[in-house]
């Protein structure tokens, strides 16, 4: 196989918290490009200049090969910045696992806390379920996307924040990972905090690398 995964790591993580499915993709015949960014630095579309040139070094070497994206969290929300204006030639298939699409309850709940701001920086501050000012950021979704949410929770305060009743992942609500245009969706019996390294996204990861759908 001569196709490229690209990984994006979440906000206030770093790229080691993607190693293990980069080593469980790598074990299925997959190049990997594990890339890291200052998630807590920049705004999401600083943070984009920034992994640019990674993610053309990535395109170039992966020659004839396709170049699929894989976002956890809101390093989905980088992938759907980066490609509103540019996207390789060779794009082959994105997946995002645990991203707010339409904003994080939590966001909302802590963005005016001076810990939160000081932590999670700029990007954090737009992981809000206001998403007007984001209108500019992100584009129509024209390409093969796969969302996988979760519905287990182990914080009980995140999610009576989120709502009582409703299905989140602890962070992240399902309704929230929802997007027009998406090729798939599946909800997992998973946590926010967990999802890197919870095997059964791997399966349904490498599932949809291949063929496009999720496993039943």
């Amino acid at each position: 196989m001569n196709d490229t995964v690209v990984l994006f790591h979440g906000i206030a993580r770093t790229k080691k918290s993607m190693e293990k499915l980069a080593g469980f993709l790598s074990g299925h015949g997959y190049r990997v490009v594990n890339v890291a960014y200052p998630s807590t630095k920049f705004s999401l579309e600083d943070l984009v200049g920034l992994i640019r040139p990674q993610i053309d070094d990535a395109a170039t070497n992966a020659g004839e090969g396709r170049i699929h994206l894989l976002g956890y969290s809101m390093g989905g929300l980088v992938i759907r910045a980066l490609l509103k204006d540019y996207r390789p030639a060779n794009l082959g298939r994105v997946i995002m696992v645990g991203t707010p699409n339409n904003g994080s309850e939590v966001a909302d709940f802590l963005k005016g806390w001076f810990l939160y701001r000081k932590l999670y920086g700029p990007a954090g501050q737009q992981l809000i379920t206001d998403q007007r000012t984001m209108i500019g950021l992100f584009g129509a979704v024209d390409y093969e996307l796969g969302i996988i949410a979760g519905n287990r929770t182990i914080d009980p305060v995140s999610s009576l924040i989120v709502g009582l009743g409703v299905p989140n992942d602890g962070k992240v609500s399902v309704d929230s990972t929802r997007l027009d245009g998406a090729t798939a969706h599946i909800v997992l019996p998973a946590n926010h905090t967990f999802f890197p390294v919870n095997k059964v996204m791997w399966r349904q990861a490498l599932s949809f690398l291949k063929d496009g759908r999720f496993l039943s």
